[in-house]
C-alpha cells in the first residue's frame, strides 16, 4: 500500500516519498510512517498552516512496508524474541537494501575511460539488460520500486531503517575495489550533507553529544550524519540507484537504536522523529525549479538541466517542468534538448525556504525546423551525404 497526499494535483509540484520496512524486522520505521499519515491528515483538516502548505504544494507518497513478508516473520517473534535478523529478508531470501542494479561501477569505469558524457551520461544511467531478465535474482518488491520511481519524477526521498541513530547519504559504495570503508562523495555532496543534517539536527537525540551511542559507532563528529561508503560499503543500494538512474536524491534514515521497540516506546520515538520527518519533507522545496518550453509555450520533456561545476544533470518531466535541489548560492544553469538550441542563465538560490523560479525557452535548431517543414508537406529532408553527391553530379554534367 502506498498512501499519496495531494488533494489538488497540478503542474509544478515536486514529488516526495518515504519508504519504510525494506528490512521487515526494522519495525520502527513502519510504525512512524503510519503515525505520520495520521498526523498529516489530522493537522491538514485542523488547518495547521505549515501542514496545509506542505500538503498542497508537494505530492507526498508514503510506502510504510516494502517487505511485508519479512515483517510477518518478525511479528511472530515479537519485540522481545525477534532477534537482530529474523524477518530482514524477503520471502525469497533477498535483502532489498542491496538488491538494486550496481550503476556505480558503470559510471566509474566510463569515467576512467574518459567516456563521460560522450558514451555514458552522468545521469539516467541505463539498467543492464541482465538485471531486467526474468532469471535475475531480483525481488518482486525491488522491481516494483524501480517501476514506481521510473514512472514518477521524484525529487527527494528517504528510506527509513533501524538499529542506529544516523542519516546516511550516498554514495553507499566504495570506489576502491580493495576497501570496505572509504569516503565516496557524489558530485552533489554538499547538497546531500545538508539534507542529512536537516533531519539529524531536528531529531531530539541524533546530535545530542550527551547520549549513549547505540552500539559501537559514534557519529557525533559529523553531527549525526555519515557518508554511506565511509561507514560500510553496499553495492546496489537504493540511494545510489536513485541518484544515478533517476532525478531523485535519496538518503537512508536510521530512526532508532532498537529495530523492534516495544509498543510502549512508540510515543517517545514518534516525538523524537516527528519534527525531523516534517523538516526533511520541506527540503524538497530547496534549490531551483521551472519550466523548459518551446517558442509556442509547450513544455519540452526529457530536457537536460546542467549546473556548472556539478557533474550530475537532471531531466525535465513530461510537462517540461523540473526541480533541482541546490544549496544557497548563485549558479550558472543550462537547459538543452535534442533538436533545440541550448539556453544558459544565472539562477540565484536564497536562504529562505522555497525553490527559485528559473524558466527556459528553447528555439528549434535550423535542421529541426527544416525537418518539421518537410514532414508537414510530406517530404523527407535530403541527408547531407546524399545532398553532396547530388551537387557533385550536377557539377560533372556542367563540366561535360
Amino acid at each position: 500500500m502506498i498512501l499519496c497526499f495531494f488533494p489538488s494535483p497540478s503542474k509544478g509540484e515536486p514529488e516526495f516519498h518515504y519508504i519504510a520496512g525494506a528490512h521487515g524486522n526494522e519495525v520502527l520505521g513502519r510504525e512512524l510512517m503510519l503515525l505520520l499519515m495520521q498526523f498529516l491528515c489530522q493537522e491538514y483538516l485542523a488547518g495547521n498552516e505549515r501542514i496545509v502548505h506542505l500538503v498542497e504544494e508537494t505530492r507526498i507518497h508514503i510506502l510504510p512496508s516494502l517487505n511485508p513478508d519479512g515483517y510477518e516473520k518478525a511479528y511472530e517473534g515479537g519485540s522481545e524474541l525477534g532477534g537482530w535478523s529474523l524477518g530482514r529478508w524477503t520471502h525469497d531470501g533477498i535483502d532489498i537494501n542491496n538488491n538494486f542494479p550496481d550503476l556505480n561501477t558503470l559510471l566509474w569505469e566510463a569515467e576512467d575511460r574518459q567516456g563521460i558524457p560522450r558514451k555514458v551520461p552522468n545521469h539516467y544511467i541505463a539498467i543492464p539488460e541482465w538485471f531486467l531478465s526474468e532469471n535475475a535474482t531480483v525481488a518482486v518488491e525491488t522491481r516494483a520500486v524501480i517501476a514506481w520511481m521510473e514512472k514518477l519524477p521524484f525529487v527527494l526521498g528517504g528510506n527509513l531503517q533501524g538499529g542506529e541513530l544516523v542519516v546516511a547519504y550516498p554514495y553507499d559504495m566504495v570506489r576502491s575495489l580493495w576497501k570496505t570503508q572509504e569516503r565516496s562523495p557524489t558530485p552533489d555532496d554538499h547538497v546531500f550533507r545538508w539534507l542529512a543534517y536537516s533531519y539529524a539536527s531536528t531529531h531530539r537525540l541524533m546530535t545530542d553529544a550527551r547520549r549513549r551511542v547505540c552500539h559501537t559507532e559514534d557519529f557525533q563528529k559529523e553531527d549525526g550524519t555519515v557518508n554511506g561508503a565511509s561507514w560500510h560499503t553496499v553495492a546496489g543500494s537504493l540511494n545510489d540507484f536513485s541518484y544515478l538512474h533517476t532525478n531523485c536524491f535519496e538518503l537512508s534514515i536510521y530512526v532508532g537504536c532498537d529495530k523492534y521497540p516495544h509498543e510502549s516506546q512508540l510515543p517517545e520515538e514518534w516525538e523524537n522523529n516527528r519534527e525531523s520527518l516534517i523538516v526533511f519533507m520541506e527540503q524538497v522545496h530547496r534549490g531551483i525549479k521551472g519550466l523548459v518550453r518551446d517558442l509556442h509555450g509547450k513544455g519540452i520533456p526529457n530536457a537536460v538541466i546542467s549546473v556548472e561545476g556539478i557533474n550530475h544533470d537532471i531531466r525535465t518531466a513530461n510537462d517540461g517542468d523540473y526541480w533541482r535541489l541546490l544549496n544557497p548560492g548563485e549558479y550558472v544553469v543550462t537547459a538543452k534538448a535534442e533538436g533545440f538550441t541550448s539556453s544558459t542563465k544565472n539562477c540565484m538560490v536564497g536562504y529562505d525556504m522555497g525553490a527559485t523560479r528559473c524558466d527556459f525557452t528553447l528555439s528549434k535548431t535550423n535542421m529541426a525546423r527544416i525537418r518539421e517543414i518537410m514532414e508537414k508537406f510530406r517530404k523527407q529532408p535530403i541527408s547531407l551525404p546524399a545532398r553532396r553527391l547530388k551537387l557533385r553530379g550536377r557539377k560533372r554534367r556542367q563540366h561535360w
